[in-house]
């Protein structure tokens, strides 16, 4: 019995002076790889410190004339597939963390998003492109089902529960949406802070218009008529939504497999990616802006004039227009800087052009 208990007693030492010894070697590793991380992290802020000043030096060169144009750009381009290595590679873990917004740490508290790892990283967006694309497809059949279920079971007028159902969606879907936008901010992606300030005027849209009273009978029609008009055009949105996430995906993984942007960028809607796309996307997108506007100014005008007064209808009206106005100038400033991208392209193609047909009539 004296023997049993002694040798519970050394195998329980033994594993006390075991776990001592794996606590020393676990501290030690995480000293040395917290010294290595931060031998890292300096020098990956001197060299991108470095590269802005190097972009600041070339630009200053062209000025003066010490350097040619076209070899300056030449640099700018070495300069780019550097800093695109530094902010869209491993050593992007190691940079200094973005401050967080209020909104994140207002609904998530003082904690950190940000992921060390890539592929974590990535796969935070691509969660959000695929909760995107789960959305649109209900922003176009929620209405869509309001609508019908209004005209052949309704008799023309909408319900108050319904209605109000599908706005406490939308304030859902736009929280939700803003609080993954800020995520990606914080891991590295390139989103319009526009596009993360327009969820936010869709959030308080939808929580103001939780708390609208929706008329009924009499001449329900003419009091519904801006709820209506939302329905058909958040319809219209839906349709775009789907759209832009099928037609441009693949050209923005075109365009991160050539360099020109990171892995951690998403597709936006005032974006295109080829001139079909433009084509396609842009008309929609400016009768969306516009439809967006005129439903804005019909709640102003229906409150002004006292067919349906409340506060709530003011607050929308204005969002709408205010909503509408930024997308319209964002589009318009993104194309502005698609086309002179493009024609600094086709200049420096023509440059090259004209360069290499000596040496092809020389062979």
């Amino acid at each position: 019995m004296a023997d049993s208990e002694r040798k519970i007693a050394e195998e329980v030492s033994g594993v006390s002076e075991l776990a001592k010894e794996l606590q020393d070697s676990a501290s030690t590793m995480i000293s040395k790889s917290t010294h290595e991380e931060q031998s890292i992290r300096q020098r990956a802020i001197a060299l991108g410190a470095n590269i802005r000043k190097l972009h600041s030096s070339i630009a200053s060169a062209v000025q003066n004339g010490v350097i040619d144009r076209k070899d300056a750009e030449k640099l700018d381009e070495e300069l780019y597939r550097a800093k695109c290595l530094l902010n869209d590679g491993d050593v992007a873990s190691f940079l200094p963390i973005k401050q967080h917004g209020g909104f994140l740490r207002m609904f998530l508290g003082p904690i950190c998003v940000r992921a060390n790892k890539k592929d974590v990283q990535l796969k935070v967006k691509e969660e959000y492109n695929s909760y995107r694309d789960r959305t649109a497809f209900m922003f176009l059949l929620f209405p869509s089902a309001l609508l019908l279920l209004r005209a052949y079971v309704w008799n023309g007028c909408l319900p108050t529960l319904p209605v109000q159902l599908y706005q406490a969606w939308l304030l859902f879907l736009y929280t939700s949406l803003a609080l993954r936008e800020n995520i990606l901010r914080v891991n590295g992606s390139d989103i319009r802070a526009w596009w993360i300030y327009h969820h936010y005027c869709a959030m308080v849209m939808a929580l103001v218009s939780l708390t609208w009273e929706i008329k009924g009978q009499p001449d329900c029609s003419q009091k519904q008529r801006g709820v209506q008009l939302f329905l058909q055009w958040a319809i219209m949105q839906g349709v775009a939504m789907l759209l832009q996430n099928r037609y441009q995906r693949q050209r923005l993984y075109t365009r991160i497999a050539l360099g020109k942007a990171k892995r951690m960028d998403v597709v936006w809607g005032e974006t295109a990616g080829v001139d079909g796309q433009l084509w396609l996307l842009c008309p929609i997108l400016f009768i969306l802006q516009g439809f967006e506007a005129y439903v804005g100014l019909l709640l102003l005008k229906t409150a002004m004039v006292g067919v349906v007064s409340e506060w709530q209808v003011i607050v929308c009206g204005i969002l709408l227009v205010l909503m509408a106005v930024g997308n319209f100038a964002n589009t318009v400033q993104t194309l502005i800087t698609k086309s002179r991208f493009k024609a600094k392209m086709k200049k420096s193609k023509s440059k090259q052009e004209l360069e290499g047909s000596p040496k092809d009539s020389r062979s």
